[in-house]
C-alpha cells in the first residue's frame, strides 16, 4: 500500500503516532516521509524562536538607548521648538517597525515584566523625552542606576500635585518676578543681575529647603556668584526686603564694618520654619565676582559643621553650589572641587549643582564658550546623574529638586540640576545684548514672564485665576510698604560661635610657654608606638632622637618644635586640622605625622593617641590642588574659629595657584564682609640654588595686602618661635589669617635649635637680637629668616664683634616699639644694612625701606640682589657666587 493512496489526515496522524513511538512500526517509506517532516516542524520553530528573541533583544536594546540618549530628544529649551526624533531612538534603527507596536515584549529590568512596544514607547518617551533630560547611564555602579530607573520611570518623571501644592509653586515663581519687575521700576538702571528668565530657581530651592527639611536636616550652606543673589537673599532666606531697599538708595552709612561690599556679594544667615514645623539654619557665603571661587569655601564649611555634629554629620548638612552655564563650563576651580568630592579629607556627604543656563556667557555663545555638547559635562567625571529641566517647568524643576537630594541622601555623592532657561536683561541692567545676540533677544522679548506661562497653564487645569490674582496682589503689596518700611536691625558677625572671639586687633604678648615636665611626658607619648606596629627602620631611627632631643635636651629641631605645639594644643582642646600636599609626611621628609606600618601598609597617628581628653587632629595629604584645596580651609576655619587650621604649600610659590583665595578671601573678608579667619598658611621659602621655581614664597607679594591689620606675615628662624607662634595663634582673643614663612635647609640646620628652656619660658618674639656686648658694636645687620644663619656663620667665622644681628620675625603687623628697643641696644651703631638674599623688587626690602629710614633718621644701606624678573638663578654655582659676594658685602660696611 502506498502513501498516496491512503494520505486521509486521519491514518497519516495515527501513522505519526505510530512513528514517534516506534519508527520500525511503520513502513520505510512513511519512516523516512515523518524524519523530513519533522525535520521541517523543527527548522521552523527554530526560525521563528529566533526571530522573537531578535525582536525581544532589540526592544532591550531600544530601552537602553532611551535610559542613555532619550535626553538628546528632551524638550528643555523654552526658546526653541522641542527637537525632532531622533534618529538613534528611530524603531528603525532597532529593525523594529509599526507592525511591533501591539506585539507583547518581557523587557529585562523594567518596570513592568510584560508589556506592549506602544505601552514600552510611551513610558520612555515620557519619562526621559519631555521636560526633563537626564543623563544617568554613565554611572558604573549599578545600584544607582537602578535606584534612579526605578524612581524615574516608576511616576514617568512627573508626579501628580495637588492644586494647593501647585499653588504654593506658582507662588514662589510670583515673588520672583514680581520683585524683579519691582526692582526694575524703582531703581532704574541699578545693577541687580537679575534673574529674570531663570526664575525657576525660587520653586526649585524652596522645595530643595522644604524637603531637606522634611528630611530631618540641619543645615544648607550656599554658594553662588551674583546673579540671582538678590533674588534668593529676599524670597529663600527672607532676607527683610526694607534693608534690601535701603541697600539699593545706598543710606546705610553705618550698616557695615570697614570698607563693605556691593549688595549682590554679602552673605546671610536665617533659619526657617515650613508648614510642617520643621526648621532649618540657611547660610548663603559670601562671595566676590570671581565665578565658582565660593565652590570650595562652601565645601570646607560644611565640612566643619560636619565635625561640629559628630557621627552622621554628613547627613545633616547640605551644600548647595549655584552656577552659571559659561563658568561651569569653563571655570577650573569647578573640576577642582568635584575632584574633592570622594575624597576622605574632603568628602561632604555630596553637593547638589545647580547650574543657571542663561545660554550665553557675558556676549559668549555656547559655541565659543565650550567644547562639548552640554555645560555640565565636567561634571561626568564623578559619574552622578546630571538632569536638565525646562526653564519653564517649575513642576518638573520641583521634581528632580527633591529626586537629587534624595540622591545625595541615599548615597552621598553629587547631583547636577541644569536648567535650562536665559537671561532677559542681559549680563547686567545697563547691558544692551541686542548688539551681539539679537536674534536670541528677539525671541526673549517676545516671551511673556515665567510666572505668567505656568499661571495660564494652571488656569487651563482648572484653578481659580482670581485666587492666582489675589496671590500677585498680596506681593506686589509687601513690596510697596517695604519700600516705605524701616530698616530692620540684624546681627552683625561675631555671633554663635564667634561670640567669644574679638572682632579687633590689638597687639598681644601671649604667654605660650609649657612645663618642661610637660613637653617631656608629650614628647614620650608622640615617640612611642605600639608593639604591633612596625615603622620604617628609618622613622624608628627619627622617632627615637627626636625623643632623645626632648628628654636630654639636646637641640629641637624644626619638626620636633611643631609636634610638641600640636601636641600641647590638642592637650589642651584646640582641634587641629593640617592639609597639603604630601603633608602628613612633610615635603622635606621633617613632619611624619602619619606613619606607615612597613608590613601592611596601616596607618598610625602618634598625636591622636595622647589623652582620651584630647581634641582631634586631622592630618591629610591633599589632591595636586592649591586653588580649591586653599578655599576648602579658608571654610573650614571659617566654622571652627576654636581650632587651629593649617594649609601648607608644598613650596612658596605654589600658592600663586590661589591667588584669588588669597585676594578676595583671606586677606579681605573682614573688612568686605565682617568675616575673619584664623586660617594659617605655611609657605617654605629659602634660597637655596635650586633654581627660580620653588625658591620664594613672594613675601612681597603678601606684604602689599597688608592693612588695617588684616594679616600676619612671620619669617620664623628657630624652632622655638614656631612653637610659640602656632599656640600664639590660638590663645590670642581675635583670629585673623597667619602667613609662615617657613624653611627648607633650615629643617636640618645643626644651628637652627632650640633649648626645651625656649619652649618653657618664652613666648613669640617679634624681634630677636644677638647676645653680645652691645658697647663693642658699629655695624647692624637687619634680616629676616634664613640669611641669619648664613651671617652668624661669617661673624662668627670673621670674630666680627662689632657687628650686632637683628632678626625681624614678624614682617607684619611691625612691632616698631620692639623694633626701636633693639636698636638702642646698640647706641653706639654708626652704620646700618638690610639685608636679604632676595631680589631687591622681592622680599620685603620695598616694604620694610620706609620703616626702618624712620627708625633711624636715614636710610639703611641695601645689601641684596639686584632686581629681577625672575626670583633666583637656575645655577647652583652662580647662586652660591652671589650668596657668597651678598655676605661679604655686608660685613664690609
Amino acid at each position: 500500500m502506498t502513501l498516496n493512496a491512503n494520505a486521509s489526515p486521519e491514518w497519516l496522524e495515527n501513522q505519526f503516532r505510530l512513528w514517534q513511538e516506534d519508527p520500525h512500526a511503520v513502513p520505510d517509506d512513511l519512516r523516512s516521509f515523518f524524519r523530513g517532516f519533522e525535520l521541517a516542524r523543527q527548522t521552523a520553530a527554530t526560525e521563528l524562536d529566533a526571530e522573537r528573541a531578535l525582536k525581544q533583544s532589540a526592544v532591550d536594546s531600544l530601552i537602553y538607548r532611551y535610559r542613555d540618549l532619550g535626553h538628546l530628544q528632551a524638550c528643555t529649551d523654552p526658546l526653541n521648538p522641542c527637537p525632532p526624533p531622533h534618529p538613534a531612538l528611530a524603531l528603525e534603527a532597532f529593525d523594529l517597525g509599526e507592525e511591533d507596536l501591539d506585539t507583547c515584549f518581557h523587557p529585562r529590568r523594567f518596570l513592568r515584566q510584560k508589556a506592549t512596544l506602544r505601552e514600552i514607547l510611551d513610558l520612555l518617551q515620557e519619562t526621559y523625552c519631555r521636560n526633563i533630560g537626564v543623563e544617568f547611564m554613565h554611572i558604573q555602579n549599578p545600584d544607582e542606576r537602578e535606584w534612579l530607573k526605578e524612581r524615574m520611570e516608576s511616576v514617568r518623571n512627573r508626579p501628580r500635585l495637588g492644586d494647593d501644592r501647585k499653588l504654593r509653586i506658582l507662588r514662589k515663581l510670583q515673588e520672583a518676578s514680581l520683585f524683579e519687575l519691582f526692582l526694575h521700576r524703582k531703581f532704574v538702571g541699578q545693577k541687580r543681575f537679575s534673574l529674570e528668565g531663570g526664575e525657576v530657581m525660587i520653586p526649585l530651592l524652596e522645595c530643595i529647603a522644604e524637603h531637606a527639611a522634611d528630611l530631618q536636616m540641619k543645615d544648607i550652606v550656599l554658594g553662588m556668584a551674583h546673579r540671582g543673589r538678590l533674588n534668593v537673599l529676599a524670597n529663600i532666606f527672607g532676607k527683610p526686603l526694607a534693608n534690601m531697599f535701603a541697600e539699593f538708595t545706598d543710606n546705610l552709612e553705618l550698616a557695615f564694618v570697614g570698607e563693605g561690599d556691593v549688595k549682590y556679594h554679602k552673605g546671610f544667615s536665617c533659619d526657617r520654619q515650613f508648614p510642617g514645623g520643621e526648621t532649618i539654619h540657611l547660610s548663603i557665603a559670601s562671595n566676590p565676582s570671581h565665578l565658582e571661587a565660593v565652590n570650595p569655601v562652601v565645601e570646607g564649611k560644611c565640612r566643619a559643621r560636619h565635625s561640629n555634629y559628630g557621627p552622621g554629620g554628613r547627613r545633616k548638612v547640605l551644600p548647595i553650589l549655584i552656577h552659571g552655564d559659561a563658568a561651569f563650563a569653563g571655570q577650573g576651580m569647578v573640576p577642582e572641587t568635584l575632584n574633592l568630592s570622594q575624597l576622605d579629607g574632603y568628602h561632604t556627604g555630596g553637593t547638589l549643582h545647580i547650574v543657571l543656563n542663561n545660554q550665553i556667557g557675558f556676549t559668549t555663545s555656547p559655541a565659543h564658550a565650550r567644547s562639548t555638547l552640554y555645560a555640565t559635562d565636567v561634571a561626568k567625571m564623578l559619574m552622578v546623574p546630571i538632569f536638565h529641566v525646562h526653564g519653564e517647568d517649575p513642576e518638573a524643576a520641583a521634581f528632580v529638586a527633591e529626586l537629587a537630594l534624595d540622591y545625595r541622601q541615599c548615597f552621598g555623592r553629587d547631583a547636577v540640576i541644569e536648567i535650562i532657561c536665559y537671561r532677559r536683561q542681559g549680563h547686567n541692567e545697563g547691558d544692551e545684548p541686542f548688539f551681539t545676540q539679537p536674534l536670541m533677544y528677539e525671541k526673549i522679548r517676545r516671551r511673556p514672564p515665567v510666572h505668567e506661562v505656568y499661571a495660564a497653564r494652571l488656569v487651563s487645569e482648572g484653578i481659580d485665576p482670581q485666587r492666582i490674582e489675589q496671590q500677585a496682589a498680596e506681593i506686589n503689596l509687601r513690596l510697596e510698604e517695604a519700600l516705605q518700611g524701616e530698616v530692620v536691625d540684624q546681627a552683625p558677625g561675631y555671633q554663635g560661635k564667634w561670640s567669644n572671639i574679638q572682632r579687633d586687633y590689638t597687639p598681644a604678648d601671649i604667654t605660650t610657654g609649657t612645663p618642661v615636665q610637660t613637653l617631656q611626658k608629650l614628647a614620650r607619648k608622640i615617640t612611642t608606638l605600639p608593639r604591633t606596629f612596625t615603622p620604617h627602620p628609618k622613622i624608628a631611627r627619627l622617632l627615637e632622637n627626636r625623643r632623645k632631643m626632648v628628654l636630654d635636651d639636646s637641640g629641637l629641631d624644626w619638626g620636633t618644635a611643631e609636634a610638641l605645639a600640636f601636641a600641647t594644643l590638642l592637650s589642651e582642646g584646640v582641634p587641629i586640622r593640617l592639609s597639603g600636599q604630601d603633608c602628613r609626611r612633610g615635603t622635606f621628609n621633617h613632619r611624619h605625622a602619619v606613619l606607615v606600618d612597613s608590613r601592611n601598609g596601616q596607618l598610625y597617628v602618634p598625636l591622636a593617641f595622647l589623652s582620651s581628653t584630647q581634641a582631634p587632629i586631622q592630618v591629610y595629604n591633599s589632591m595636586l590642588s592649591e586653588n580649591a584645596v586653599l578655599g576648602f580651609e579658608y571654610g573650614y576655619s571659617l566654622e571652627m574659629p576654636e581650632g587651629l587650621t593649617i594649609w601648607e604649600a608644598q613650596f612658596g610659590d605654589f600658592a600663586n595657584g590661589a591667588q584669588v583665595i588669597i585676594d578676595q578671601f583671606i586677606s579681605s573678608s573682614g573688612s568686605k564682609w565682617d568675616r575673619t579667619s584664623g586660617l594659617v598658611m605655611y609657605l617654605p621659602h629659602g634660597y637655596e640654588g635650586q633654581g627660580a621655581e620653588h625658591s620664594s614664597a613672594r613675601i612681597e607679594r603678601y606684604l602689599l595686602l597688608c592693612a588695617d591689620n588684616n594679616l600676619q606675615l612671620v619669617n620664623p628662624s628657630t624652632p622655638a618661635q614656631l612653637f610659640h607662634l602656632l599656640r600664639r595663634q590660638m590663645k590670642v582673643p581675635w583670629r585673623r589669617p597667619l602667613i609662615i614663612f617657613s624653611p627648607k635647609s633650615l629643617l636640618r640646620h645643626p644651628v637652627c635649635r632650640s633649648k626645651l628652656d625656649d619652649l618653657s619660658k618664652a613666648r613669640f618674639c617679634e624681634v630677636l637680637t644677638d647676645n653680645i656686648s652691645a658697647s663693642a658694636v658699629q655695624t647692624v645687620l637687619i634680616c629676616s629668616g634664613k640669611i641669619y644663619f648664613e651671617l652668624l656663620e661669617k661673624k662668627w667665622a670673621d670674630q666680627r664683634e662689632d657687628v650686632a644681628l637683628v632678626r625681624i620675625e614678624q614682617l607684619y603687623p611691625l612691632r616698631e616699639e620692639a623694633l626701636r628697643q633693639a636698636f638702642d641696644c646698640y647706641p653706639r651703631a654708626r652704620a646700618y644694612a638690610w639685608v636679604q638674599e632676595e631680589p631687591a623688587n622681592g622680599g620685603a626690602w620695598s616694604y620694610i625701606r620706609p620703616h626702618l629710614a624712620e627708625l633711624l633718621g636715614t636710610d639703611p644701606v641695601y645689601v641684596g640682589r639686584p632686581a629681577m624678573a625672575a626670583t633666583a638663578v637656575g645655577s647652583h654655582r652662580q647662586h652660591n657666587q652671589e650668596q657668597k659676594k651678598l655676605i661679604s658685602l655686608a660685613f664690609s660696611l
